[in-house]
């Protein structure tokens, strides 16, 4: 198992290098197809617009600053595949960023985008990586807006809890696993039952992963009084990983979103990349 469709999300901010750069390594490595993508939302006029300005010199103005979005995002993705030889393809498109991106990601085997940078001055949707991740059915690989390892992956924590979202994240991202120097599974505060962890948990997942050739150990741990999200945070850096991989919970009937706090805490100060799945 590889992944042989790379999808980037490409906007106009020049930290999407950080995920552009993540996304050639990958695809170097997998022999992969990379698509970049730059979505641009639909003109709105504000909701304080108050018609000083005339309707038509405003869309003019917008139409400007798209095109020159547009522009500095193809160009960091050019620099980005410059000299690979990679196989490749740029699209524009326009709409909402969270519908057409998950529509693109459903021909992905994995999607890149960005985390949340509170300082970036680009209104990029809040929970994009999530959504996306629950919409398209596909995984996605967040990038920190502080940047990633130059070959990430080596040393991989698996967020443990044996859900069916956990077991999703660990099978969409076996080549991760597979191919890490060493990979340790986190469970916190497990409890044993029909449904869930073994009378020693963590053991029956070590045990399949073992059977992929993954090197694998296992680690028990207790939130007593802090988030899990937390723990996760605190055992990535005891261990030095470069990759988190846990499974993203679901939403309600009317699409809002239920994250578990953990997925919340992680997504908001992760300082690694982190391999979310539904």
């Amino acid at each position: 198992m590889s992944y042989k469709t790379i999808l980037v999300h490409c906007d106009a901010d020049p930290k999407v290098s950080h995920r552009l750069a993540v996304a050639v390594d990958l695809a170097q490595r997998h022999g992969a197809y990379v698509a970049g993508v730059h979505i641009q939302e639909p003109f709105d006029l504000p909701a304080y617009f108050d018609g000083a300005m005339p309707t038509k010199e405003l869309l003019a103005s917008w139409e400007q600053a798209a095109e020159k979005d547009q522009a500095a995002a193809k160009a960091a993705f050019d620099k980005a595949l410059k000299g690979t030889h990679l196989a490749s393809e740029w699209r524009a498109v326009r709409g909402s960023i969270v519908e057409e991106l998950a529509v693109q990601a459903r021909y992905a085997d994995l999607v890149l985008v960005g985390q949340a940078d509170p300082e970036s001055p680009l209104l990029t949707p809040e929970g994009l990586p999530e959504t996306v991740v629950l919409d398209a059915g596909r995984p996605a690989l967040v990038v920190p807006h502080i940047g990633a390892p130059a070959r990430l992956g080596r040393s991989v924590m698996l967020c443990w809890n044996a859900s069916r979202e956990s077991a999703r994240a660990a099978s969409d991202a076996l080549p991760f696993l597979k191919a890490a120097e060493k990979v340790v599974v986190l469970v916190v505060d497990p409890r044993s039952s029909a449904a869930g962890h073994g009378p020693e948990p963590g053991a029956d997942v070590a045990a399949w992963l073992a059977r992929h050739g993954v090197k694998v150990t296992v680690q028990r741990d207790v939130a007593p009084d802090i988030d899990v999200g937390d723990v996760i945070l605190s055992r990535a850096a005891d261990h030095d990983v470069d990759l988190i991989v846990m499974g993203l919970y679901g939403h309600s009937r009317f699409r809002e979103m239920v994250l578990g706090g953990a997925s919340r805490t992680l997504l908001s100060s992760m300082t690694v990349p982190v391999f979310i799945s539904h």
